[in-house]
């Protein structure tokens, strides 16, 4: 007789998670919009959380001139919410912006027991938590969480603190019936949190160091080094992998890999550079990763040139790739010498297929990407027109400049002679005035000596 067989229904481990998403319309609020619209916005936030393991199960938006002081959305829409947990058995709330902690207190109180409130920025912090495989990177998230988590503690302690108080605080005693033991295991949080912030700050500090003297290296080596910066799942790491055979992780997920990456590579003319590839840049990118991946993202700052990559199949690419050049800016490198690639460029409808490494005007791309060169870091088609122009930026075309240079600088005046062109010198009393031009990969070398002002000199043979 054949054994029965029991069918156990089990219900799914992943939390299921509900996204919000608020259009701010006042004055106030419109300069810290994001360029992408709201529908997109959402869509990527529904991403990000799938990259974080949670299960989209619903979304709702609401247009506010600004947002409410206690709950961020309106009452009505908490309300509305509360009708949807309801409905869809969901555990977690994620808004696509970030909220104060008083938001998220108001929240979960108005949700009741068992809902999580989260926002983008703690989702983001969440992925990168998952993929950070060095030391570096693991110190780099663990900074960036303790930043986000201090002011919230607060409210992980509210309940030991009315338990100790056995009062409402109202009995004119001035508070004394809430300072109780939640309020000593919460300072006695705070303080570990800091000191351990301290030496997270001290150990970075270190990687810090070690990476300005390997940049050190390579200025003395004479090796420029090319950022590849891009908005996350743009294909950074594929292009570097076709460029490099690196096999640096690649995965169609946002923030599939967050540790730099440097390979030498040999261009067409015979020159060697450096590919360093960065972390992906996001849309409302929080303020605690970038300055938690400073000694990272100085890779960028310190690079003589970098190579954006788009992802020109994408519905909102130019939005994308302005806040990539909105996010450079913000970490003072949107002036830097700067090349667009549009990959994926295979995936463009048939009806104008691009010629293998043609440059895309006929595509009539918009705005910043007019100028950006056709590839597939994928199929590795377009890659050597793409390499010929890096190389000539970086050392075929010369760029007007004039420094002071200080007489102890023979080295930089040796550099400037023999890898660039001298249209005249002129000695002063502690330097020397030094015009022409020099290689695009120079540029940064020389920055700090750039003449703020030029007096009509004659030209000293």
């Amino acid at each position: 007789m054949p054994k029965s067989k029991l069918k156990i229904e089990t219900k799914s481990l992943t939390p299921r998670a509900f996204l919000v998403g608020v259009k701010l319309t006042g004055d106030a609020f419109k300069q810290q919009h994001a360029r992408l619209a709201l529908d997109a916005s959402m869509l990527e936030l529904a991403l990000l959380c799938e990259t974080a393991g949670l299960e989209v199960v619903g979304e709702m938006t609401q247009t506010l001139e600004a947002p409410n002081a206690n709950t961020y959305i309106g009452s009505g829409k908490v309300e509305e919410l509360s009708t949807w947990q309801t409905a869809l058995d969901f555990s977690v709330v994620v808004f696509d912006d970030e909220l104060s902690p008083r938001h998220q207190r108001e929240l979960e109180e108005a949700l009741g027991e068992g809902i999580l409130v989260l926002d983008r920025t703690a989702v983001i912090l969440d992925i990168f938590a998952q993929h950070a495989q060095t030391r570096e990177g693991a110190l780099q998230v663990e900074l960036a969480q303790y930043q986000y988590r201090l002011p919230r503690l607060t409210r992980q302690w509210t309940h030991l603190a009315r338990q100790a108080g056995g009062g409402t605080g109202r009995s004119g005693n001035g508070g004394v019936g809430l300072r109780g033991p939640g309020e000593k295991q919460l300072e006695i949080d705070r303080r570990r949190i800091r000191e351990r912030l301290s030496r997270l700050r001290d150990e970075l500090d270190e990687v810090r160091t070690q990476r300005a003297q390997h940049r050190a290296q390579r200025r003395r080596n004479e090796i420029p080094v090319v950022a590849i910066v891009g908005y996350t799942n743009a294909g950074k790491s594929t292009l570097l992998n076709a460029l490099t055979n690196a096999n640096v992780l690649v995965e169609d997920k946002l923030f599939a890999t967050l540790d730099p990456t440097t390979r030498r590579v040999r261009l067409p003319g015979g020159h060697t550079v450096l590919f360093t590839d960065t972390v992906g840049f996001i849309q409302k990118l929080p303020t605690q990763l970038v300055a938690a991946f400073r000694a990272t993202l100085e890779e960028i700052t310190e690079a003589d040139a970098l190579l954006h990559i788009v992802d020109i199949t994408h519905h909102d690419c130019v939005a994308q790739a302005e806040t990539v050049i909105d996010t450079l800016t913000d970490l003072g490198a949107g002036t830097k010498q700067m090349i667009i690639a549009l990959n994926k460029s295979d995936q463009l409808p048939k009806a104008e297929p691009p010629a293998d490494g043609e440059h895309i005007p006929r595509f009539a791309a918009p705005g910043l990407l007019s100028e950006g060169y056709a590839i597939s870091a994928l199929r590795k088609t377009g890659l050597d027109e793409l390499l010929r122009e890096i190389e000539a930026m970086l050392y075929e075309r010369l760029v007007p400049i004039s420094v002071r240079l200080p007489y102890k600088a023979g080295d930089m005046m040796a550099l400037f002679r023999r890898e660039g062109a001298v249209d005249f010198e002129a000695p002063e009393e502690r330097s020397i005035l030094l015009t022409g031009r020099i290689p695009g990969r120079l540029i940064d070398v020389f920055t700090p000596y750039v003449a703020k002002s030029v007096a009509r000199v004659d030209q000293v043979p």
